[in-house]
């Protein structure tokens, strides 16, 4: 198969949905297939993978998206001739799949990836109205209805789907993670490095220092833990817009001895630093499908999180790792004091987290997104042999 994969933003712009695509690239690829990204930004930028097609636009401040309205037309050219489109974003990609595609008979997937309701409060306040559930509601049924296949990558963004009014068939494929480098065994660090000993129990969290990852509400319940367990540190691993906001609430809270800010890291060094801690946490609510949170499960790390989708879809209270209910501060605290302080259970829950990952190895869900193309292609096959579609496709090859 010829595979588009068509996303608003790509590298060096770091984000799960990046990692994800290019991961998706290199497994589909492995199994014969050619795989395209078609994105926006400077055309000069040298990839070091094969086929980012990538098309001019204007850049939005430094956040690494460019805004554009259509494709170049060397980019048309070569989206005219896959077997199938998949969008990851269904905004800016997603009209230019419905512009581009459809009238072709090329049959479009979608994967939705983002709260972008919750996402435009963190970051685009003044346009939460524009995007907020409303513009969704209106937005995605007709959308969806576009698609020739819909997926969630877990079971509660599905039912968010669903509460937004679509009613197209959504399949749910979770992202697929290499989880080879977090499974097999990995030499930690050394904790005295960063102030720690082996007495402590050390936690670790993983991803972005944004507004939207609710990193107060975790700074919080650390603090009242630290009340009632001191032999706890905090490693936060990762950079973004709140590392400065953060690093001040640490200050003040007389705790720079045991939250430690390590900055962007390597991907590569990841498992090491997961090695190294006792448990990982987190008090977002805004994952749709949460990376660090199933590389952690694959180190074998027991996880504290906020009953979300996402979160909720990837931990199994009590087996796994702990739920507490969204912005109840004192549960979560509760939940984090008995994850520190009850060693055997936090070993035996991150033993049943190794073992309960393997559904989202990058190997399965690949073998499923293969079945799922070939299904929506044969599906769309019929749509194909329309005079529209098959005129469209003479004209592009005479353009050529």
């Amino acid at each position: 198969m010829r595979i588009g994969m068509m996303a608003d933003v790509y590298k060096p712009h770091v984000s799960g949905i990046t990692t994800y695509i290019s991961l998706n690239k290199e497994y589909l690829e492995k199994l014969g297939h050619e795989v395209f990204v078609f994105t926006f930004g400077d055309e000069n930028f040298e990839d070091t993978e094969s086929n980012i097609i990538r098309s001019p636009g204007l850049s939005l401040l430094d956040t690494g998206y460019y805004i554009n309205l259509q494709y170049s037309s060397r980019a048309r050219k070569l989206l005219n001739t896959v077997d199938l489109a998949h969008v990851h974003h269904p905004f800016m990609s997603g009209s230019l799949a419905l512009r581009y595609c459809r009238p072709r008979g090329i049959p479009i997937a979608f994967t939705n990836h983002t709260r972008y309701d919750l996402y435009a409060q963190a970051y685009l306040p003044v346009l939460a109205d524009l995007i907020g559930s409303t513009t969704m509601t209106a937005y995605l049924p007709t959308f969806c209805r576009y698609m020739d296949l819909v997926i969630a990558p877990s079971a509660g963004m599905r039912a968010v789907l669903q509460n937004y009014g679509v009613e197209t068939p959504i399949e749910v494929v979770p992202n697929g993670v290499n989880l080879r480098p977090f499974r097999e065994p990995s030499s930690p660090l050394d904790r005295g490095k960063f102030g720690f000993s082996q007495e402590d129990v050390l936690l670790i969290y993983v991803g972005r220092l944004g507004p939207e990852k609710n990193l107060p509400f975790l700074l919080r319940s650390f603090a009242g833990t630290y009340q009632a367990y001191d032999h706890i540190g905090l490693l936060l691993v990762g950079d973004g817009p709140e590392r400065d906001n953060l690093e001040d609430r640490v200050n003040t809270m007389s705790l720079s001895e045991r939250i430690v800010f390590t900055g962007m890291l390597p991907y590569e060094q990841l498992p090491a630093y997961l090695a190294m801690a006792d448990a990982f946490v987190t008090a977002s609510v805004t994952e749709v499908h949460p990376l660090s949170v199933i590389e952690a499960m694959a180190a074998g790390r027991a996880v504290l999180g906020i009953q979300s989708p996402g979160v909720g879809d990837s931990i199994e209270d009590g087996v796994t790792g702990l739920l507490a209910k969204e912005e109840d501060l004192a549960a979560f605290t509760a939940k984090m004091v008995l994850l520190v302080t009850n060693h055997e259970m936090r070993r035996q829950m991150g033993e049943k987290a190794r073992q309960a990952v393997t559904t989202f190895s990058i190997e399965n869900t690949t073998q499923t997104m293969v079945k799922l193309y070939k299904s929506a292609i044969e599906k769309a096959s019929d749509r194909k042999q329309r005079v529209y579609a098959r005129m469209l496709r003479f004209l592009d090859g005479w353009g050529r």
